[in-house]
């Protein structure tokens, strides 16, 4: 059995909906098929869940959100029109979630109507059965999934049949709507091929693959052909966005492989992610803007028992939760995302740094980048002597170099300004 998930491009129109079924036609295995909500059709369109976002945010200060539903309403019954479907069920269907959105359901309903719509057009055109995630996925209140999910989505999918189950959301331990973040139809996918003992989980979106570079970055990337999960996860995190990395976890248990694939050109193999690749070196290479850098040092800061957990409780107080550390004899660096904390914040913050554990010295800095190197055995790889090498020489200011701690990825810091242009530099120079 392969489930398959298609991304918001894959079911932008018409016209994307019969490739998705040309696609699950072509193989009988496939009898899974996990949806997104539309997309945009063109680089001017609007996406579907921005529109219900924001149709939220109007029935929130008490506004009609008909003004803006009436676009998505069109775009559906277009879609549904284009491929003969009984425009009758889909109207009333539209009818029923517009008012419940007016009616105040909250965030996690609007948003997450834009799949249960697309699913029950995809199922209808099918002819498959669709089942609603909010009656099988449950969703616990920090954000991971309740086993229960697997128990119920593996008892549905033994009957044997063909369905087709929205992404994006389930249910809260409640009853009620509860959505993943953002790309979380990633998640459901991931969580179908776990409950239903999958062969393969097919991820389909509108790219060849995972690439070792973002190709609007650098032209030429080519498209990895092999990466592992791990790999895939620390690339996701210094960037790279064609995977959502926390969509690893439903399947890493039961080794069952993921292939990103493109549903504009399905003969393209993709990208293969599984538990390990005969593949060593540099398979990737991305980098993360937007970091604030906090270096706070104190003469024996580490011989004072709990130091270190002290200072962190501290910051997550005024709302700062470091992604990246660095250690010295007296020292710690930590870097954070810059949109945790305004200028004020920090300022009062590192005030009481300095007062509260007697710091010799405590301060911020604005406009960093993470460039990260992934791959297999990195610690006993020298890429990143060549990719310093090369952004040395090309004026390239390195602020630490993060060597050894992780077997698959290099971390290498640079000014967010430097920071498309390292990437390439760095591809130039290891691919």
């Amino acid at each position: 059995m392969i489930v398959c998930k298609f991304g918001g491009s894959s079911l932008a129109d018409a016209g994307q909906i019969k490739k998705v079924k040309a696609i699950l036609d072509s193989d009988e295995r496939r009898t899974i098929a996990v949806v997104s909500a539309p997309g945009k059709r063109d680089s001017s369109d609007e996406k579907i869940t921005d529109m219900l976002y924001e149709c939220n945010a109007l029935a929130g200060q008490n506004k009609s959100c008909r003004p803006v539903f009436d676009r998505i309403a069109e775009r559906y019954l277009e879609i549904a029109s284009a491929l003969k479907l009984d425009a009758a069920r889909l109207s009333a269907a539209l009818d029923d979630v517009r008012q419940n959105i007016d009616a105040g359901r909250g965030l996690d309903y609007a948003a997450s109507r834009g799949e249960y719509l697309s699913a029950q057009i995809v199922a209808a055109y099918l002819g498959w059965e669709f089942v609603d995630a909010a009656d099988y996925i449950v969703i616990n209140s920090d954000g991971t999934v309740n086993p229960l999910s697997y128990e119920r989505l593996s008892a549905r999918f033994a009957e044997g049949g063909h369905y087709v189950l929205p992404g994006f959301y389930g249910s809260n331990e409640r009853g009620a709507v509860k959505i993943f973040s953002r790309g979380g139809s990633d998640i459901s996918g991931a969580i179908a091929a776990c409950a239903a003992n999958a062969e393969l989980y097919e991820n389909w979106t509108d790219v060849s693959g995972i690439y070792a570079a973002d190709p609007r970055i650098v032209k030429d990337a080519h498209v990895i052909d092999k990466i592992t999960y791990i790999q895939v996860r620390e690339l996701s995190d210094v960037g790279a966005s064609v995977f959502h990395e926390e969509a690893i976890a439903p399947v890493i248990g039961k080794n069952i492989p993921i292939n990103i694939r493109n549903t504009n050109r399905s003969g393209d193999p993709g990208t293969m992610i599984s538990a390990s690749t005969a593949v060593t070196g540099p398979v990737g290479v991305s980098a993360k803007g937007g970091y604030s850098k906090l270096k706070l040092r104190k003469l024996m800061m580490f011989k004072r028992p709990g130091m270190r957990h002290a200072l962190l409780t501290m910051l997550h107080l005024y709302g700062v939760r470091p992604s990246f550390s660095l250690f010295g004899i007296d020292s710690i660096v930590w870097f954070f995302e810059s949109r945790q904390a305004s200028d004020s914040v920090l300022d009062a913050m590192v005030s009481r740094l300095k007062k509260d554990f007697q710091l010799d010295d405590v301060f911020y800095e604005r406009g960093h980048a993470v460039l990260g190197i992934v791959g297999g055995a990195m610690d006993e790889s020298t890429a990143f002597v060549d990719a310093c090498q090369a952004l040395r020489s090309s004026g390239v200011r390195i602020n630490f170099v993060n060597y050894g701690s992780s077997n698959s990825t290099t971390l290498i810091g640079v000014r967010d300004e430097d920071a498309r242009k390292a990437v390439e530099l760095v591809y130039r120079a290891l691919f």
